[in-house]
């Protein structure tokens, strides 16, 4: 890959699979035409957008488990981007308009277990799989994102 991009975007009503959309509007909290059915754990302007990397998925899937993009939850499945270097502090520059900052690693929730060999879903937790977490990120600056647009490591911790 010449460029990391923005591989999938994922919305869902609530819950996953989260489906893919062309583009999308990313607000505050998120992308406006996503939803969560647990508030609690899910959303706000900490954890506005959830992000995965397509080199995971496929690794994971090589393991066996039948991940896709959108299955664990994640909005936006990017690809082609150093991910070792997408942690807590990190800015990324999305398309022409959105810059986001990455707040934490998610923590895996029992409702991807299906898509797990075994139903393992902790082989996406930071604490015992280092590297393999999705990255929840607050946003910056809002505006418009499709399928297709670079994804720009702007500043790393």
């Amino acid at each position: 890959m010449d460029r990391p991009i923005i591989s999938q975007i994922n919305v869902s009503a609530g819950g996953v699979p989260k489906l893919p959309v062309a583009s999308a509007k990313v607000t505050e909290l998120g992308l406006e035409s996503d939803a969560h059915r647990d508030l609690e754990h899910h959303g706000g302007p900490e954890r506005a957008l959830c992000l995965f990397p397509m080199e995971q998925i496929r690794a994971l899937q090589a393991e066996g488990h039948t991940v896709r993009p959108g299955s664990m939850g994640e909005n936006l499945t990017v690809e082609g981007i150093d991910w070792a270097r997408v942690t807590p502090g990190a800015r990324l520059e999305l398309g022409d308009q959105v810059l986001i900052e990455v707040t934490r690693y998610t923590s895996p929730c029992f409702n991807i277990k299906p898509y797990f060999v075994g139903g393992d879903f902790s082989r996406v937790s930071q604490k015992k799989h280092p590297g393999w977490s999705r990255v929840y990120a607050r946003v910056l600056r809002t505006g418009a994102i499709k399928q297709g647009d670079p994804v720009r490591l702007t500043a790393a911790p």
